[in-house]
């Protein structure tokens, strides 16, 4: 989660760019634009279809600001927005968005068994490889259990947070949560017992 210096940070780039400031919106969304990018292409798997939807949101940003009712939620509230116009592309494209029955903490211990921190040249080159396949696991989930596996475990959102992005009640969202965990880590053991 975002701590609370960033989320001060970030209060006062949004009120300057309300007022106008042209720097403080290219340091708002410069802040936010690899973050947003990831989220996009790991939900389309489309380089283009992500640069589109993070411009597309950077621009119903600017022009829906005055909407923000609290500073310190620009986060959320921009990728809420950035996840909106994810799920339209997706259905421009025609794609359903299925949820999957899942069980939290087996899929939680397979994201968190990548550490990042090994000194070893080997142990790094087995943490690639488990990274390789962590996302082609994630890869394999439907949009919507990509889009809050992301968002809890990558981007650290919070389940209140999760669900003002989604539209979403955060039960729904603890609920969808449990299942796309469940999900993750059947894919996860079914591509690590087939290596």
């Amino acid at each position: 989660m975002l701590s609370p210096v960033v989320n001060q940070n970030e209060a006062v780039l949004v009120a300057q760019a309300r007022s106008g400031d042209p720097d403080a919106w290219d340091r708002l969304l410069g802040g936010f634009q690899l973050r947003l990018y990831v989220y996009a292409r790991e939900l389309l798997h489309d380089d283009a279809s992500a640069l589109d939807a993070v411009q597309e949101s950077f621009v119903s940003a600017v022009r829906h600001l005055n909407s923000l009712r609290d500073d310190h939620k620009f986060a959320s509230w921009i990728f809420g927005i950035l996840h909106q116009r994810c799920l339209q592309q997706a259905r421009r494209r025609g794609r359903e968005s299925r949820w999957v029955d899942a069980s939290a903490e087996a899929a939680e211990s397979a994201a968190n068994s990548l550490d990042p921190l090994q000194p070893d040249p080997l142990d790094a080159l087995l943490h690639r490889e488990q990274e390789a396949d962590f996302l082609a696991t994630l890869a394999a989930l439907p949009e919507p259990q990509r889009a809050l596996l992301l968002l809890r475990f990558l981007d650290n959102f919070s389940l209140d947070e999760i669900a003002e992005i989604t539209g979403v009640p955060v039960g729904t969202v603890k609920s969808r949560l449990h299942h796309a965990r469940t999900a993750f880590r059947k894919l996860w053991t079914l591509n690590q017992t087939a290596s």
